[in-house]
């Protein structure tokens, strides 16, 4: 679908949005102010989303085993950004094990190029790949139940003023969004840290992905915020996740330096948690992260981990 940049009115994506196939619930689509009723009950406050071999020395290597180690130990959402490589009746399988067992499927890779301006360069260069990528991501997310999926939109561009890419990245999420809105698949969009991971991508900072989301205007492109970056990034976290909030779909974490568990590195994350919970978060938390240890003393130590940062006073 061809139209003018940046001059769609935000009310035909209302119309769109309401109109769109079931599926895919439409209220997990108004970012981080969730309906209170949706968090699942398990051991934990929050809602923290392990992924597939993080638990592979208790569980073993089958993916419905490791999703059950998960279950039992109060997990109640998953993670999976190689969801779209497994083939579509695993997807469909893991998403019936999820239904049958109260939990949630959380964000998994739609597009995430790391070398090329997939998003920064002008539409008509752009959509034909940004078509394909969103046209399965819808497929992949009904099979598997997921409401989120992650997008990178690329590096940015040597040749060309920061403004005019901006420019191009926000007419193509406009585009990729019109694609996701029928079904109620949220995009978000995760900006990654330049410093120590992944020098040279357009996205890197939450205001950045904040001011694009707000241009876009869609319920389908909101935010990702993974606190390891952006601790990185920006640091601050908590007064930068208020400022944010109102395009914040979804949180990641990690612990810095190192990308490990709660605990093992600089961050307060008893603190963090806290905040989310006191602001009503019933999003999902996803543990973007490895493990310290290896074997099963290494995955105990990020299921006590989560049980102590998760060890808060409720107010």
């Amino acid at each position: 679908m061809q139209r003018p940049a940046l001059h769609r009115p935000a009310l035909s994506r209302r119309h769109l949005l309401a109109a769109g196939a079931a599926g895919l619930a439409a209220p997990l689509a108004r970012g981080a102010q969730r309906l209170p009723n949706a968090r699942p009950a398990g051991r934990f406050k929050l809602d923290y989303a392990p992924h597939f071999g993080m638990f592979r020395n208790h569980a073993g290597s089958d993916l419905l085993d490791q999703l059950r180690f998960m279950h039992d130990e109060g997990f109640r959402s998953l993670e999976d950004n190689g969801m779209p490589g497994k083939d579509p009746k695993t997807q469909e399988e893991i998403g019936q094990f999820l239904r049958d067992h109260d939990m949630r499927m959380g964000v998994f890779v739609a597009h995430g190029d790391f070398g090329s301006p997939t998003f920064a360069i002008p539409p008509a260069e752009a959509r034909g790949r940004i078509e394909a990528d969103m046209k399965r991501a819808v497929e992949v997310a009904k099979r598997c139940g997921a409401t989120w999926c992650t997008v990178v939109p690329g590096s940015f561009r040597k040749d060309l003023e920061w403004d005019y890419q901006t420019a191009n990245v926000i007419d193509n999420l406009r585009f990729a969004a019109e694609i996701c809105e029928p079904s109620g698949l949220v995009m978000v969009l995760e900006p990654l840290n330049a410093w120590r991971d992944h020098p040279g991508l357009f996205l890197t900072k939450i205001p950045q992905a904040h001011m694009i989301c707000r241009a876009v205007n869609s319920p389908s492109c909101k935010i990702l915020n993974d606190l390891y970056h952006q601790q990185i990034t920006e640091g601050n976290l908590i007064p930068n996740l208020d400022l944010g909030w109102s395009e914040t779909a979804y949180i990641q974490v990690g612990d810095n330096p190192g990308r490990r568990e709660p605990g093992t590195g600089e961050i307060n994350y008893r603190n963090v948690f806290r905040h989310l919970h006191a602001k009503g978060y019933t999003g999902i938390v996803g543990m973007e992260h490895g493990n310290s240890m290896g074997g099963k003393e290494g995955e105990r130590a990020v299921i006590n981990a989560y049980a102590a940062a998760d060890d808060f006073e409720v107010k």
